[in-house]
C-alpha cells in the first residue's frame, strides 16, 4: 500500500464513529492534495526543516515512443533529488521538456504517460532501475530523452460461481519478487476496478509473467465499515457464503495460480477469473483495555497473515460499541491477526504521521497536541468457516522504550529535532500500525517510542547531512540487524543509537571482456557473511545503475567484507535473493571496507 492511502485509511479510521461522510470526504481531499501521489501530482517532498536549493544547472530532452518514434505530447516528466525534492514538467507538440535553475547533484527522472509504461532515465528493460545523472553547477544536459513503450494490458472479465458478472470487484496484477527478506507476489502496476458486466482492464503494464487476483473487499468498503459503528443496534441478514480472494485461473490458493504474459503493447483479453465460493464466518468479542474496562470506540481490523502475496486489505473491520463489543461479519477462511486499538492511538499515530511528512520548514510540527495513550491488541484468528463468538481481547498499552542518539567523536551536529527514530518490524504481522511517523529527537538527542510489540529493529530518518547509523547498542549487544523484541507492558531504557559522520563510498566503472568500457550495466554490493543475505531491512546489500559518464557510485555502506558484480541486467528486487547472491558470489569480486574509505572499484561484465 502506498504511503498515501496508508495516512489517508488511518486518519479516515481515525476520525470518530459519528463524524458526518461530508467531513470523512474533506479529509480524504485535504489529504490527496498535499499528499504524494501515483502517477505524478506535481508537488515538493523534502526532509523536515530543509529548503529545495536552486543553481544554474538545466537538464532537457524529448520523451519519444519507441513504436513509431512520435513525439509524447503531454507526458509528465518527474526530477527527484535530495536538495529539490520532486519536480514536474510536462511535454509540449513535439515531446519536449526542460527542467531549469537546478543545483549541482545527482537527480533522477522519470517518464509517464497514461497508455504507456512508465519509465526511468536510462531503463531499457522491464523492472530495471534507472540511470542517474550527475549535474554540476551551471551545466546543461541536452538530450536526456526518453522512449516510452507502449503498456500491456490485461484485461477480462470476473464472474461468480452462476456465471454472472461481479461489479466493483478489485483486480490487481502481481508479480513474484523477493521482498524484505522473502520471496512472494508482490502487487505491480495499477489496480483496476470492474464494470457492471464485470469487466477490467488494467493498462501500462510492463512487459513480463504476471499473476492476477480479484477480490470483492476494496478501500472504500472497508472505510465504510469502519465509519459505521460497531456491534448493537438494528440488525440486517447475512450471507453465510461469499468469495475469497481469487487467482487467475480461478483458485484461492496462490501457489496454484498461473502466470500470464504479455509482450511489449500487447492486449490479453482472456484473463477471466471466476469467484471461488467460500463459507463465510462471523466473529463476535469484547475489547477490553489494560484498566479493565470495556474499549469504546475502537477500530477493529482482521488482517490476513502474510505467507505467499502481499495482501494489504483487511478481512474484516468494524468499531466497537460504549460496552466493547465488536462483530466481523463475511470473514473468508484463511489466517489472520485480529487487531485492536483504541481510538486515541490511532488519532495519535496520525497525528505523527501527517506532522512529520508535512512539517513546515522550520522544522516545527504543525499539530504539536501531545500524543494521546495507546491501547492496541493483537490476537491470532484461524477461520475455517464456522462462527466464532465470545472472544475476549485483552489491550496493553504496548511496550515503551527511550534511549539516546549519540555521535561517534563527541561532534553534535544541528538539526537534532528533524531526526526521527523508526522501529520497524522485521516479521510478516507487525501488530497494529501504533508507530506511524516515528519518534522524534529531542534537542539533548534523547527519544522516546511507545505503542511497540514484537521484535523491532531501529533507522533512522531525516539524519543530518553527512551522518548515517554505526550501530545500535541495547545491554551491551549490538542490535542494529537483530533488534529487539518487544513485550507488552515492557518498559526499556538505555537503546543508543550511534551515528557517524565516518562515511563509506564506493565508485567505479565497468568494461567488457575486451577491456572496453560500459555505459549500460547493474552493480550489486552484498555481504561476504551469508547469514546477512536475508536480513530484513537490509543495510548491508545495494545497487546502483552507471550515470552518462559510465561511472556506478555506492554511499554509506557499513564497513566489512563484501562482494561485487556487474551483470547486464538484473530485476528489481531479484538482487536481494540469496539464492541469486549464492550463484552471483561464485563469479564476484571480492574486497573489503573499512570505515570511512572511499573505495574503487574497476570491475569486468559478468552474466546475469
Amino acid at each position: 500500500m502506498r504511503r498515501t492511502s496508508l495516512l489517508l485509511l488511518v486518519c479516515l479510521l481515525a476520525l470518530p464513529a459519528a463524524t458526518p461522510w461530508a467531513v470523512a470526504q474533506e479529509v480524504r481531499q485535504q489529504i490527496q492534495v498535499v499528499a504524494p501521489g501515483g502517477d505524478g501530482a506535481p508537488i515538493q517532498m523534502l526532509p523536515p526543516g530543509r529548503q529545495a536549493k536552486t543553481g544554474t544547472g538545466r537538464v532537457r530532452g524529448r520523451v519519444l515512443s519507441t513504436d513509431a518514434g512520435t513525439p509524447v505530447r503531454r507526458a509528465q516528466v518527474r526530477i527527484n533529488g535530495p536538495d529539490i525534492g520532486s519536480k514536474t514538467a510536462l511535454t509540449d507538440t513535439q515531446g519536449r521538456y526542460e527542467f531549469s535553475d537546478l543545483p549541482s547533484g545527482r537527480f533522477t527522472l522519470t517518464a509517464s504517460k497514461s497508455g504507456y509504461v512508465s519509465m526511468q532515465f536510462g531503463q531499457t528493460r522491464p523492472f530495471e532501475s534507472g540511470k542517474p545523472i550527475d549535474l554540476a553547477e551551471a551545466q546543461v544536459l541536452d538530450k536526456t530523452d526518453f522512449a516510452l513503450p507502449r503498456g500491456s494490458v490485461l484485461a477480462g472479465r470476473i464472474v461468480d460461481e452462476f456465471g454472472e458478472p461481479v461489479a466493483e470487484a478489485e483486480v490487481q496484477a502481481m508479480r513474484m519478487q523477493f521482498t524484505n527478506g522473502k520471496r512472494r507476489l508482490t502487487p505491480s502496476g495499477r489496480t483496476a476496478s470492474t464494470n457492471d458486466l464485470g469487466q477490467f482492464r488494467i493498462y501500462g503494464l510492463p512487459p513480463g509473467e504476471y499473476y492476477v487476483s480479484a477480490q470483492l473487499r476494496n478501500m472504500n468498503m472497508m472505510i465504510f465499515d469502519m465509519a459505521g459503528g460497531g456491534a448493537g443496534g438494528p440488525t440486517g441478514s447475512n450471507q453465510t457464503s461469499g468469495y475469497a480472494a481469487t487467482y487467475y485461473p480461478g483458485t484461492a490458493s496462490p501457489a496454484d495460480a498461473q502466470r500470464v504474459a504479455v509482450a511489449v503493447g500487447q492486449e490479453l483479453g482472456s484473463v477471466d477469473i471466476q469467484l471461488q465460493p467460500v463459507k463465510l464466518a462471523k466473529i463476535t468479542g469484547t475489547a477490553v483495555g489494560s484498566d479493565g474496562k470495556p474499549m469504546s470506540g475502537a477500530m477493529v481490523m482482521l488482517m490476513p497473515t502474510m505467507r505467499d502475496a502481499m495482501q494489504f486489505m483487511p478481512g474484516g473491520s468494524s468499531r466497537t460499541n460504549k460496552d466493547g463489543q465488536f462483530t466481523l461479519t463475511g470473514v473468508a477462511p484463511g489466517e489472520y491477526s485480529l487487531q485492536v486499538q483504541s481510538g486515541g492511538a490511532m488519532i495519535s499515530a496520525a497525528g505523527a504521521a501527517m506532522s512529520f511528512t508535512f512539517r513546515t520548514v522550520d522544522g516545527a510540527s504543525d499539530n504539536p497536541q501531545a500524543p494521546q495513550e495507546r491501547e492496541f491488541a493483537t490476537m491470532s484468528v484461524n477461520v475455517a468457516g464456522d462462527d466464532i463468538n465470545g472472544m475476549v481481547v485483552v489491550a496493553t498499552r504496548g511496550a515503551k522504550a527511550s534511549g539516546t542518539v549519540t555521535f561517534a567523536g563527541g561532534i553534535k551536529p544541528d538539526g537534532l529535532n528533524t531526526m526521527r527514530i523508526m522501529p520497524t518490524p522485521t516479521d510478516d504481522n507487525p501488530g497494529p500500525v501504533m508507530t506511524l511517523g516515528g519518534a522524534a529527537v529531542k534537542d539533548n538527542g534523547s527519544f522516546e517510542l511507545e505503542g511497540l510489540v514484537g521484535n523491532r529493529i531501529f533507522r533512522m530518518m531525516n539524519p543530518p547531512k553527512g551522518w548515517v547509523t554505526k550501530a545500535v547498542h541495547f545491554n551491551g549487544e549490538d542490535v542494529t540487524d537483530k533488534g529487539i523484541d518487544f513485550k507488552p507492558g515492557q518498559d526499556l531504557e538505555g537503546i543508543e543509537i550511534e551515528l557517524t559522520n565516518k562515511t563509506t563510498s564506493i565508485t567505479g566503472s565497468v568494461k567488457d571482456d575486451q577491456g572496453n568500457a560500459l555505459k549500460d550495466y547493474t552493480v550489486v554490493i552484498f555481504p561476504e557473511d551469508q547469514t546477512k543475505w536475508g536480513l530484513a531491512q537490509n543495510r548491508w546489500t545495494s545497487t546502483a545503475r552507471p550515470d552518462q559518464q559510465g561511472q556506478f557510485k555506492i554511499n554509506n555502506l557499513p564497513p566489512g567484507a563484501f562482494y561485487a558484480i556487474a551483470v547486464d541486467y538484473v530485476a528489481q528486487g531479484d538482487w536481494s535473493d540469496p539464492e541469486w547472491m549464492a550463484r552471483a558470489a561464485k563469479r564476484a569480486t571480492r574486497f573489503t571496507l573499512d570505515e570511512g574509505a572511499a573505495k574503487t572499484l574497476d570491475l569486468k561484465l559478468s552474466g546475469s
